[in-house]
């Protein structure tokens, strides 16, 4: 469990084990964010695919 100071971080996506996290609590290689809410970084890999998609398709990068 996070202890109050990590609460203050915010919240991360952790890639490696696919779960909302309040604060830093695994490595930074392994984790998205930070986002302000629980809401945000449970978006967090929904969110990217769709950043993804729409840089693949911006005519200012082709």
């Amino acid at each position: 469990m996070a202890d109050a100071a990590e609460k203050d971080q915010g919240w991360y996506y952790c890639l490696k084990h696919s779960t909302v996290e309040q604060g830093m609590v695994c490595p930074a290689r392994n984790r998205l964010g930070p986002y302000p809410t629980e809401a945000d970084a449970a978006r967090a890999i929904e969110r990217t695919k769709e950043r993804n998609e729409e840089w693949d398709n911006d005519p200012r990068w082709q």
